[in-house]
């Protein structure tokens, strides 16, 4: 159309000047044609706007607060294990939502006859073909203690949560996992029950007292509970054990939360003292914030290292003198 529309209006250039007038007339044509398509759309008609949501009262924002904390207080009372404190319930509340912690379904795949029930670690999930089971931290104990001995006993898992508030911690002791004997193990690190008599590892932490605390004399039992009503965590990595099998629970996600409970430590309370005895602690604790807090490090007070840097280490006095820097009461480390 555009070129027949210029042939009967043109004539062929005659001069070099001529040879503009098809651009120009293409973009006059242009011009009338977005003209007409203007005139044939048609006009746009105005949705009519609704009427916005009157403001909630103040009496609403607050009743729809109340709701909401109940709630949360709901679903975090729901997921949490049995005996742990309240105080440490509210600080790790998140913990029990996650997927390694919480109860799920359990999928079992037989291979050669064999069931191999094995927890994975979210992070590495994907990089994993063979996936045999994927029980989370509260099934494996509980099926555990369906068909083998596990220490502690259920109730005592969460002791440590018990003896004081999670405001109130001062000093913290990491240990690695439970003892593995009957009647041992209690959920304080390097603690027994009475009448058990000290392990090793504890009566070589009463010599060093007795070099380092004026006064301090071997109390003739292990039981450190004295220790953790006034504020000193005993933290152990793994908090359950199979009997007479060291380490049987490791790397069964009581790692991922005990790092979270040093987390939550490090990040929301100041001027703590922590004791990192051994390689294990050591990196353990390699996430505190040493700004923020003391870290005291020396060998495992086990009989195979003490001789090594333990003996003479003087980390109970060490703390106390700590404690008061950081205008904190010092732990009476006799009352036991």
């Amino acid at each position: 159309m555009f070129a027949l529309h210029c042939r009967r209006f043109l004539k062929p250039p005659s001069c070099p000047a001529a040879r503009l007038l098809p651009a120009l007339c293409f973009a006059q044509y242009t011009k009338i044609m977005q003209k007409k398509q203007k005139r044939s759309a048609p006009a746009a008609v105005a949705e009519p706007s609704s009427p916005s949501p009157a403001p909630l009262s103040p009496d609403q924002l607050d009743r729809i607060a109340r709701n909401k904390r109940a709630a949360l207080e709901k679903l975090t009372s729901a997921q949490t294990p049995p005996g742990f404190g309240d105080s440490w319930r509210h600080g790790l509340s998140a913990e029990f939502g996650k997927p390694y912690f919480k109860k799920v379904s359990t999928h079992t795949h037989t291979h050669t006859h064999t069931h191999t029930h094995t927890h994975i670690h979210s992070v590495v999930m994907n990089t994993l073909n063979n996936l045999t089971s994927l029980p989370q931290l509260m099934d494996f104990v509980s099926e555990e203690r369906k068909r083998h001995t596990v220490y502690p006993p259920a109730e005592e898992v969460f002791t440590w949560t018990q003896m004081c508030n999670i405001q109130d911690v001062k000093v913290v002791i990491l240990g690695q996992d439970p003892y593995h004997g009957p009647s041992q193990a209690h959920g304080l690190c390097f603690s027994v029950k009475r009448p058990v008599p000290p392990p090793p590892s504890l009566e070589n932490m009463y010599k060093e007292l007795v070099s380092d605390i004026e006064g301090f004399k071997h109390p003739g039992h292990g039981d450190l509970t004295g220790w953790a009503k006034q504020g000193v965590l005993l933290l152990n990595a793994v908090l359950t054990v199979r009997a007479h099998q060291a380490n049987s629970h490791k790397d069964k996600g009581w790692e991922a939360f005990t790092d979270a409970v040093v987390q939550w430590l490090s990040n929301n309370l100041e001027g703590l003292v922590f004791m990192l005895w051994g390689a294990y602690a050591q990196k353990k604790g390699a996430a505190i914030n040493r700004k923020r807090h003391h870290v005291l490090q020396a060998v495992h007070p086990s009989p195979l290292s003490a001789h090594r840097g333990f003996f003479g280490c003087k980390h109970f006095s060490k703390a106390n003198e700590l404690l008061k820097k950081s205008g904190k009461s010092p732990i009476n480390w006799k009352e036991l």
